[in-house]
């Protein structure tokens, strides 16, 4: 079972920057795709950032420029780092874990983070 426990969110002014991080149970990362995805009150989850297997990584447009992610393997974990922060990047922030055998998809879960955004 693989479990993902997120930290590092808080509340920030605008402009400001913070960095969430994502401990992994296992050696995951070499076989899932890892990502950070948001819900913000009243919108859907989306994607904010993502990275593969190969390092290769996917940014949403909002975010471009600002926010980075990166993985350690040999801690196990995933961080993004968030700078230039705004208001509209207020959110519950979720650790995400993907990969596909057989045409079959894993999806795991972090319990979320909440991240403010205010002067």
């Amino acid at each position: 079972q693989v479990q993902l426990v997120e930290s590092g969110g808080g509340l920030v002014q605008p402009g400001g920057s913070l960095r969430l991080s994502c401990a992994t149970s296992g050696n995951i990362l070499s076989f899932y795709m890892m990502g950070w995805y948001r819900q913000a009150p009243g919108k859907e989850r989306e994607l904010v950032a993502r990275i593969t297997i190969s390092d290769s990584t996917d940014y949403a447009e909002s975010v471009a420029g600002r926010f980075t992610i990166s993985r350690d393997n040999a801690k196990n974990t995933v961080f993004l780092q968030m700078n230039s922060l705004q208001p509209a990047d207020a959110a519950v922030y979720y650790c995400n874990a993907q990969r596909v055998v057989l045409k079959t998809t894993f999806n795991y879960w972090g319990q979320g983070n909440q991240v403010a955004v205010s002067s």
